[in-house]
């Protein structure tokens, strides 16, 4: 779809809004810089992002409370989840003037196809995918693609494991194949209490991430896991077995139970499909991490792996050490990228 042009009077308006921000964000950052010299913000302090809203942030500071904050004009990019030094002024509200080193990235492509940060300082990427609506393995290859390719380490959440048959059926093996390659594999309900046992454990300590298709329940699941805090559930549609989209900002929270910190969750706005547009060829190849013991033997440097002789992946694949399923859906990723 081609952009659509600008009018001259559309244009104006666009440079004109552009210009009174840039007016504005200078005027609020000479007026700090003499508030700093005056004295009238107090010392620095360690703060993390909770949520974020253009210039304007939530941040908690050392005592878990949330303070409404603002940027200063030199500080640009900052996402839920960045550690930050802040200072109080003496409104009850405050001014990030630094932002200390991340641990982590979170990107994901937006509607042009550009990376857009979304989270920082993550521990793990928890890829949750239901009973219903049916999971297809492609699609979690590409989740997990798309988090070897950030780095942050990516766990398996089955939710809704009620509705599963007792022996497991085909999303069972599916379960065990991912299980075999070394990924974490939890397995959780809405329906009780005991169902979150095993989330809770992998959530303790760390701080997660939740991605999926919509409507496989990752807004029931923190409802849960959240008990004070209110979230919009989204009714999964009962003709089309589809999600809606039910939140539009990433925030952080955290956990507590018997007065104890658990650990912290970001809520990521919910996506159908993880987009992998941004990625090149080799880097989806060292996204399957089975892969790796053989990438750099094929007879040819520069082999594609699709029907070259002597290629090392083929090989494998024939002699069973790479599942054949699992090379298809790579091989699908790859021809989803060209097209």
């Amino acid at each position: 779809m081609s952009k659509r042009k600008l009018s001259r009077q559309q244009r104006w308006r666009v440079e004109k809004i552009q210009a009174e921000r840039a007016s504005r964000a200078e005027k609020r950052d000479a007026d700090d810089s003499q508030k700093l010299a005056a004295g009238e913000y107090g010392a620095e302090q360690p703060g993390r992002v909770m949520a974020h809203f253009g210039r304007t942030l939530e941040v908690r500071d050392e005592a878990g409370k949330p303070v409404r904050c603002h940027l200063r004009a030199n500080l640009e990019g900052l996402v839920t989840g960045d550690r930050v030094i802040w200072r109080a002024g003496q409104d009850g509200s405050g001014v990030v003037v630094a932002r200390n080193e991340r641990d982590s990235i979170l990107k994901r492509p937006d509607a042009r196809g550009l990376l857009k940060p979304v989270a920082a300082n993550i521990d793990q990427i928890l890829i949750v995918f239901a009973v219903e609506p049916a999971p297809h393995a492609n699609l979690i290859d590409r989740y997990l693609v798309a988090a070897e390719a950030t780095g942050i380490a990516p766990v398996l959440v089955l939710n809704k494991i009620d509705l599963l048959p007792e022996d497991g059926g085909e999303l069972g093996a599916l379960l065990t194949r991912y299980e075999s390659l070394g990924y974490p594999v939890v397995r959780t309900t809405t329906e009780n209490e005991a169902g979150l046992a095993a989330l809770r454990g992998q959530l303790e300590g760390r701080t997660s991430v939740f991605v999926g298709q919509s409507g496989v329940g990752k807004s029931s699941l923190i409802d849960l896991l959240l008990p004070d805090e209110s979230l919009r559930i989204g009714a999964l549609s009962e003709d089309s077995r589809k999600g809606t989209h039910t939140t539009t900002t990433a925030r952080l929270y955290t956990m507590n139970r018997d007065e104890v910190e658990d650990g912290e969750l970001i809520d990521s706005p919910g996506i159908r499909e993880f987009g992998l547009v941004h990625l090149s060829e080799q880097e989806v190849t060292d996204g399957f991490i089975e892969f790796h013991p053989f990438l750099g033997r094929c007879r040819f440097r520069d082999c594609r792996h699709r029907a070259e002789p002597g290629c090392a992946l083929l090989e494998a694949v024939e002699a069973g050490k790479i599942h054949p399923e699992r090379f298809a859906s790579y091989r699908r990723i790859l021809d989803s990228l060209s097209a």
